[in-house]
């Protein structure tokens, strides 16, 4: 192995770890909290980390073995299934972030009719229209053999071998990335930005408040003062920070392997097996960013599995004092005796 592969297949060991630790963590925040699983969102999330860690228990660690093989790492049956299951949980994923958007824009612009109008039954039902739609594109691949290893991913995926299918492949691949990653970054920008427009017509008011008490309070310490200033400019960066970061995260995750994609069906372009396998890295690395960026640092989530932890810590210093104590409770009847 060169050193370039030997990097690869240590990001692709990393990715995978770090994605499996994230993932069962918030898994387990979910199941630890009441008052997680009482949110709406917290179905669109379970969906979400159920998608990233199947993906790091089946297409990583034979994209792994095929950057170390160099060659298709199973047979072909099971090529063929986890190249079903890779695309199904891609564009699972894309659509579980965009029903998440879906859900933050209702909360935001229509916050008294939320609960009216995003309930759980409502988001059972979004949740089914996303599993059909991931699975119609891996079933007609299936049936007509475009499943198998692709040596530019060193994995199983979509892949064609027959130059006789050349034109409709081109179509169906072109149809999938537009009805999957398209359709989902243009789902994202929209309501994204309808939320970014309300948090800063809100930071406006308030900003207007502050500056009127400020005005009003003469005496006030010139620290004080800096403060209330210093806030305001948080509070107007905090929701930009937060909606460039759900959107970045996916184009720059999502992005270069797609357009990767669609350049690879031009037979003029030439494309470095490397930055294939770099491509595909970079959308295995939303399974590791997702646990981030929509759980794992909400307050609700910290709290959470500071509490599990503290719990854990507890219960393991009571045992260790038990223990540590076990053998006076036992000298105890000897000396009453």
């Amino acid at each position: 192995m060169s050193i370039w592969e030997l990097l690869l297949a240590f990001l692709v060991v990393l990715l995978m770890l770090v994605a499996l630790l994230a993932n069962v963590l918030v898994l387990m925040c979910f199941l630890y909290s009441a008052d997680i699983r009482k949110q709406v969102p917290g179905l669109f999330i379970l969906n979400l980390t159920f998608c990233n860690l199947l993906m790091a228990v089946s297409s990583m660690p034979l994209t792994l073995a095929g950057i170390i093989y160099k060659s298709q790492p199973a047979g072909d049956q099971v090529c063929h299934a986890v190249g079903f299951l890779e695309t199904f949980l891609t564009t699972n994923s894309m659509l579980s972030m965009a029903a998440l958007s879906i859900d933050r824009w209702i909360a935001v612009v229509f916050p008294l009719s939320y609960h009216s109008k995003m309930r759980y039954r409502d988001a059972a039902l979004i949740l089914s229209y996303t599993w059909l739609h991931s699975a119609s594109f891996p079933i007609v691949a299936a049936s007509l053999s475009w499943l198998g290893f692709h040596h530019l991913y060193a994995s199983c995926t979509l892949c064609n071998k027959r130059p006789e299918d050349r034109t409709q492949f081109v179509i169906f691949t072109g149809v999938f990335h537009a009805l999957s990653f398209l359709l989902s970054l243009v789902v994202l920008c929209f309501t994204y930005l309808k939320v970014l427009k309300v948090a800063r017509f809100h930071c406006k008011r308030i900003d207007v408040i502050t500056m009127q008490t400020l005005v009003l309070l003469v005496d006030i310490h010139p620290s004080v003062r800096e403060r209330c200033l210093e806030e305001q400019r948080r509070r107007r960066q905090r929701a930009t920070k937060k909606i460039s970061t759900f959107i970045g995260t996916f184009i720059l995750c999502f992005a270069p392997y797609v357009i990767t994609r669609l350049v690879e069906l031009s037979s003029v372009v030439h494309i470095n097996s490397h930055w294939g396998i770099i491509s595909k890295c970079l959308a295995y690395s939303k399974a590791v960013s997702d646990p981030f960026v929509y759980s794992l640092l909400r307050h609700q989530y910290k709290k959470t599995w500071k509490d599990m932890l503290n719990k854990i810590l507890k219960r393991s210093s009571i045992n260790s004092s038990a223990l540590a104590g076990e053998p006076h409770g036992r000298n105890l009847p000897q000396l009453n005796e």
